[in-house]
């Protein structure tokens, strides 16, 4: 069973979610929280604790917080599929196969999943959504070894991931994004609901096993309004690198 403090957390997360506090506002003072939840200053700063740490808010202290990031933003500090981390910000995620289809291996498919040219790779082509809402194409390439096992898991299974894992054992261990901007073509906004050429966030991942086989690598497309994505990092720890050309090494 969750404290209240935890409670309090995840109701504000909501909240900021809904669009309640909205990013550069205040949340409300201590006392004032205390008062609405009918709870003490201490339960409140626990709560309020917990939102800093996963970024939310600023940590200003004497002052009133301010809002730095709303929970539908995606982190890259951890590894995790998108069902994982919709599952862990309280979502429903949902997937649905479009199209898959073997193809033989491009010079490109080649080089990310380290085969030899000719080789058949399955093309699949998801649409996942946000507790009902479309905002996700997955254009996916599986190598040949894993392919067989992720053509008998369902079209509509929200975790090929955590399936993968149950059915196989596999694990996804390390995984490589490049993030940027490109406009949606005919398919996409088709698909996504949105105008043709409206901005899309596109991440290209490469995605290893423990042993650094590669697994899949694939080009996602997320609508700019539903979804966006986290780097936290230190001056000791900086995991975000910028790149000036669209290549993806």
């Amino acid at each position: 069973m969750a404290t209240r403090h935890e409670e309090i957390a995840e109701d504000l997360r909501r909240a900021i979610d809904r669009g309640d506090y909205t990013v550069g506002s205040l949340l409300p003072a201590e006392t004032e929280l205390a008062a609405h939840y009918g709870v003490s200053r201490g339960t409140v700063r626990q709560a309020v604790a917990a939102l800093t740490a996963e970024g939310l808010i600023g940590s200003r202290q004497g002052a009133r917080r301010v809002i730095l990031a709303g929970c539908r933003g995606q982190s890259f500090t951890e590894l995790c599929s998108f069902a994982q981390w919709a599952h862990a910000m309280g979502r429903e995620a949902s997937g649905h196969v479009m199209s898959s289809a073997y193809r033989p291996a491009t010079p490109e498919d080649c080089a990310r999943l380290q085969l030899p040219p000719g080789t058949a790779v399955l093309h699949i082509l998801r649409l996942r959504g946000l507790d009902g809402e479309r905002v996700l194409l997955e254009r996916t390439v599986y190598a040949d070894w894993i392919a067989p096992a992720v053509e008998r898991i369902e079209p509509e299974c929200p975790s090929v991931a955590q399936r993968l894992y149950e059915d196989e054992g596999l694990v996804f261990a390390y995984g490589e994004h490049l993030i940027d901007a490109v406009a949606a073509d005919t398919q996409d906004a088709e698909l996504l609901g949105v105008r043709r050429t409206s901005p899309l966030l596109r991440v290209r991942r490469v995605t290893t096993t423990r042993e650094g086989r590669p697994v899949e690598w694939s080009d996602d497309r997320y609508r700019s309004d539903a979804v966006s994505f986290r780097v936290q990092h230190t001056t000791g720890n900086n995991a975000l690198a910028r790149n000036t050309g669209p290549a993806l090494s």
